[in-house]
């Protein structure tokens, strides 16, 4: 009884702590929706070379798209003409960060986790992209692109894979970030925030630290967990809490989070097909080496501000 209700409270604490950030991200994912419609993406970004791949990033990283929806985006952009590496790049930055993301990072993970985050996120797309830009310069890419459209598993109202609803203003905004986008991803929402509050109730304080370690083994471990498995930015973000507050040491988690969203398993098909072999070897490879560098980063910089915080003035 003592776990359970260890687990009630620890799940209703992370959902309080999370809630009004929630709020925000739903309502800033609704302005981006209508600001920046996601119909219009493709047409903007089928730039080929190293410049598109850099836009595909850039527009990629706040986009209320979650890690299914993403993908018949991403094979849209290719269809019109986009590059290898800008799709890559665009299937990487958007599912790992968002406007809705980003906001739950900061309540659950603190600021330095909120910006590392949407920032290793860039990082990684950009590596990848000009990766596979660079790889495959010598292959006539025309003509390669496929004429079907994946559908998006998740996305039960269609709401996060499609932007041009017809609707736009202040209506379209709150449509979209409070009603299409909330029930899109509330079983996802709860799933993330009960398994966070089971890992909160049945892991002690310290205990990953002394069982696990801080060093590389642990991100390693992360990296083979998230690497398969499917998990939306958001929701995750409650169970990387629970793994911190254990002993899990933030480059580790940091490591999770950037794996898991952009290699679930119907992506991974979907750079096999639309991109190629090669491509889907450099995909996965840079998100492994930069996820885990980010996190040795993380940690680095996180220790060595601890240490100048605690170094008492002469």
């Amino acid at each position: 009884m003592t776990v359970l209700s260890t687990w009630v409270s620890q799940t209703w604490a992370m959902m309080a702590a999370s809630a009004p950030w929630l709020l925000f991200g739903f309502l800033l994912a609704g302005g981006i929706h209508v600001l920046v419609p996601v119909g219009q993406v493709s047409r903007h970004l089928g730039a080929r070379g190293l410049g598109g791949v850099l836009k595909a990033c850039l527009v990629g990283l706040p986009l209320p798209l979650c890690s299914c929806s993403v993908i018949p985006v991403a094979s849209s952009l290719r269809k019109r003409g986009a590059g290898r590496g800008a799709t890559a790049a665009f299937l990487i930055s958007t599912p790992e960060s968002g406007a809705d993301s980003i906001a739950v990072s900061y309540a659950l993970l603190g600021p330095f986790l909120a910006i590392a985050r949407p920032l290793a996120a860039l990082i990684t797309a950009l590596v990848a992209g000009w990766l596979i830009h660079w790889s495959e310069t010598g292959d006539a890419e025309a003509g390669e692109s496929t004429t079907n459209e994946p559908e998006a598993p998740c996305c039960s109202s269609g709401g996060c894979g499609d932007a041009a609803n017809g609707e736009g203003g202040l209506i379209g905004a709150l449509r979209f970030g409070l009603v299409e986008m909330f029930s899109d991803l509330a079983h996802w929402l709860a799933v993330g925030f009960l398994l966070g509050g089971l890992l909160g109730a049945v892991l002690p304080n310290g205990y990953l630290e002394q069982h696990v370690g801080n060093g590389v083994g642990p991100m390693l471990i992360m990296l083979i967990v998230g690497l398969p498995m499917y998990v939306c930015a958001t929701s995750s973000t409650p169970v990387a809490a629970a793994l911190i507050a254990g002993g899990l040491s933030p480059g580790a988690v940091l490591v999770f989070l950037l794996a898991g969203p952009a290699t679930n398993v119907a992506t991974v098909m979907v750079v096999l097909r639309d991109l190629g072999h090669r491509a889907l070897v450099v995909y996965v490879a840079s998100i492994s080496i930069v996820a885990v560098a980010s996190g040795v980063c993380t940690n680095l910089l996180l220790e060595s501000s601890v240490i100048v915080e605690s170094t008492p003035p002469d």
